[in-house]
């Protein structure tokens, strides 16, 4: 019960915040064709802005576990790349297609990891956290851009679409993050707390836009998409990910920041992402809103399963 409670708290802001949204709709306040002009701001401003701070605010000196970075990252790689196959055998809708592969591998590390972990282990060093997220979030970013450029119809160049991914805003704005970490870069007091009040606008305005977009209507004819890409993300996927990681000794923080990464729920940048770059944003939308429902009951089992087995 306390797990499940830990979860819960982390995800019911995520509700409260789509719920204004929905209100705010219903009140007339934002028009759902509003949505698409702000969808731009979050997507060319603030995300790009959330993602440099993120990687900058991060310590290296103290909490970098080379094993960690390594699995995390080839652990991506191949969620991404079953979601990959399984997006190209099974929606043939371009469209659709790039936001299933989107919904099944990138996950909400960054708005409901953070909580999970540092409820499981209070006490442990969340910089671990950090840094992973610094190493894993980037690369969700870029997969993502790679997937939606891919999947949007145009027909391009290699080079041109190489050359789209890196004018990319998030891609733009990690590697500005990753850039000031390694050299150094101290900001001025007053510009860094510019920046981070800057980032914080980010997720709350996307789960805003989200609520402001989403209809009860928009689940007619989804149902079959829905279900599998909740399975895939919240039980298919984190089951592979985390088992892998028992097998090869991760315990303790490293485990619990692991969980965080994989078993967690499709992340809401999707839907901004999907919205900008010609994907199906309704589905993208639900997408987001089915796998955070769903969260709270199949990360609580996965918190129980791994506790129990005394995994942190």
């Amino acid at each position: 019960m306390e797990n499940f409670l830990i979860c819960f708290n982390a995800i019911l802001p995520v509700f409260l915040m789509l719920g204004v949204g929905v209100l705010a709709r219903h009140a007339g306040i934002i028009r759902e064709t509003e949505v698409p002009r702000m969808n731009a701001v979050a997507f060319k401003v603030f995300m790009p802005i959330m993602c440099f701070y993120n990687i900058y605010a991060s310590d290296l000196s103290s909490s970098v576990r080379p094993a960690l970075m390594l699995y995390s990252v080839l652990a991506v790689l191949g969620v991404y790349l079953f979601s990959w196959l399984l997006g190209r055998l099974f929606v043939k809708e371009l469209p659709q297609r790039g936001v299933v592969i989107q919904g099944l591998y990138r996950s909400n590390f960054l708005i409901l990891g953070f909580p999970v972990v540092t409820s499981l282990l209070p006490n442990g060093d969340a910089g671990v956290v950090a840094v992973l997220a610094a190493v894993v979030v980037p690369l969700f970013n870029i997969l993502a851009v790679l997937t939606l450029e891919s999947c949007s119809g145009e027909k391009r160049s290699r080079g041109t679409l190489l050359l789209d991914c890196l004018k990319n805003p998030l891609v733009l704005g990690s590697a500005a993050g990753v850039l000031a970490l390694l050299v150094g870069l101290k900001l001025p007091a007053g510009v860094e707390h510019a920046v981070r009040d800057l980032s914080r606008v980010a997720s709350p305005l996307m789960l805003f836009l989200l609520g402001a977009f989403f209809r009860f209507s928009s689940f007619r004819g989804q149902g079959a998409r829905l279900v599998s890409v909740c399975l895939g993300r919240l039980v298919v996927f984190p089951a592979l990910a985390l088992t892998g990681a028992a097998l090869l000794g991760f315990r303790g923080m490293e485990f619990a920041a692991l969980l965080a990464a994989f078993a967690s729920p499709t992340a809401v940048a999707s839907f901004t992402m999907a919205e900008q770059m010609g994907g199906d944003a309704e589905l993208a939308g639900n997408i987001v809103v089915m796998t955070s429902l769903f969260c709270s009951l199949t990360m609580f089992l996965w918190c129980y399963l791994f506790k129990s087995l005394g995994m942190y």
